[in-house]
């Protein structure tokens, strides 16, 4: 059995987190996810609007995903690939050219995925922080709009703009 892992924060889950999941359980026939936790997050930086459970759980119901595991800090990534007996770690290509995971190749091949877009959960709350003033939208709709602007056939998005003007013709014509 051919085992793969990747590792993420998964907050705001995108076309692009699944896309990665899809890609890295197409390389084997076991996929073991590292969710970062929210003691990790914080020491990264990083702020998640979804605590660790949360992701936790959406991860656990993702069809490519098999085991979740969190990602409680950096070093922790050989001992994983032991305990999980890794074949193949695989991460987005914001790392490659990074020496960051280099030292992994001693113990798996190490692969870095490609971005489909730029949907990203950057993006979606840049797009949010952005727009919250511009019209009077529930979160939902705000999201739908955000949603609205990802093609699925080209795997692009339409400007931020482009995707608020149309929700805005849309809640015109109700």
């Amino acid at each position: 059995m051919k085992k793969i892992i990747t590792y993420g924060t998964f907050d705001l889950l995108t076309p692009g987190h699944i896309a990665l999941l899809k890609y890295a359980k197409s390389l084997g026939d076991y996929l073991v996810v590292g969710v970062s936790t929210d003691e990790f997050n914080a020491i990264k930086h990083k702020h998640s609007y979804l605590n660790y459970e949360e992701r936790r759980i959406i991860m656990e119901a993702i069809r490519y995903v098999d085991e979740v595991i969190p990602e409680e800090h950096w070093e922790q990534k050989v001992g994983d690939i032991e305990k999980h007996n890794i074949d193949t770690l695989v991460m987005g290509s914001d790392w490659a050219g990074s020496d960051k995971f280099k030292y992994l190749e001693d113990y798996c091949n190490v692969v870095f995925f490609q971005r489909v877009s730029d949907f990203s959960s950057t993006n979606f709350r840049n797009f949010v922080a952005e727009h919250k003033d511009d019209v009077v939208l529930g979160e939902e709709d705000v999201v739908g709009v955000y949603a609205e602007g990802f093609n699925e056939d080209t795997k692009e998005m339409k400007t931020s703009k482009d995707a608020l003007k149309n929700s805005k013709k849309k809640k015109e014509n109700q």
